[in-house]
């Protein structure tokens, strides 16, 4: 097998991206590379990402789809323990960095595509995944159910959602609906400027927290109060990363779990299963035997 490149004419869906939006991730996986992470943080984020992944329910030499790939930075977890792997962005720019990061992984196939238009053939694979993507497209519900059509009855789809704190108190949604407002302003800004302001919101505000969060910790107390605790042992590459990934995004949704359920539910998935520890939401689900939701005529 061979390291494959199929993206001599990207296959796009407007339905299901924004253009805009796939320029501005382009640009952060072409910064962002992960060349300068230790691979025990990368670990570390792959197993919060994967830790309720049914990684025994694969058969051998599994086919599987990473829905939209970015720099391919979990796909080089999931290559070595698969026998093939479709990676599939609709920025060429983060396939051109993904084929770099995976360039030692010859059980790799690229797309350029858009999700509601993967060139893999339908139900012929035996899982799938897409962390942090589904929720910056416009069609989610769409995307989605595209991504479903392409599993076997019975694999696992494993996703992650941003959440939309409807659990948490008064504070935090306030604090959420104070960034909210923060993204639409800096999100349309050149991407210089992007950078800069995120890159000073990783300092002044990323940093200063998780490092504070990470001090009551040690002092034996409940981290889990305080907003980006889930940083409290990151590196400022990861902060910078995210903070750009958050602020820098122009189209962003967040979830419910009770939304979430019927989302995957609608598009055809069974036995959804949350997990309980951050990040949230990361949630799997297996394709039924019933009909998935075709593309809108």
């Amino acid at each position: 097998m061979v390291n494959r490149r199929v993206d001599d004419e990207a296959r796009i869906d407007r339905g299901t991206m924004d253009p805009r939006v796939v320029e501005d991730f382009g640009a952060e996986w072409a910064r962002f590379r992960n060349e300068a992470l230790s691979t025990t943080e990368l670990t570390e984020m792959f197993d919060d990402y994967t830790s309720i992944f049914p990684w025994s329910d694969l058969p051998a030499g599994a086919v599987g789809f990473d829905a939209g790939c970015g720099s391919g930075r979990w796909a080089r977890f999931f290559a070595p323990r698969v026998g093939w792997l479709h990676c599939v962005d609709a920025s060429s720019e983060a396939l051109d960095v993904a084929r770099q990061v995976l360039s030692e992984h010859e059980n790799v196939e690229f797309h350029h595509s858009d999700l509601g238009a993967m060139d893999i053939p339908e139900e012929s694979c035996d899982f799938g995944y897409s962390l942090g993507v589904l929720h910056h497209v416009p069609d989610t519900e769409a995307a989605t159910a595209a991504c479903v059509r392409h599993l076997k009855v019975g694999a696992p789809f494993l996703v992650y959602l941003y959440y939309d704190l409807g659990e948490a108190g008064v504070l935090r949604r306030g604090l959420l609906a104070l960034v909210t407002r923060i993204r639409r302003v800096t999100s349309v800004l050149p991407m210089r400027l992007k950078v800069l302001v995120a890159d000073l919101i990783a300092l002044l505000v990323y940093l200063p927290i998780a490092r504070f969060a990470r001090l009551m910790e040690k002092a034996g107390s409940d981290p889990s109060r305080l907003p980006l605790f889930q940083y409290r042992d990151r590196s400022f590459y990861v902060m910078r990363n995210d903070s750009l990934d958050r602020f820098g995004t122009r189209l962003e949704k967040r979830y419910g779990r009770d939304e979430i359920r019927r989302l995957l539910e609608g598009a055809g998935l069974e036995k959804v299963t949350f997990s309980e520890a951050p990040p949230w939401w990361v949630v799997v689900g297996w394709r039924s035997s019933g009909a998935v939701p075709g593309p809108c005529p």
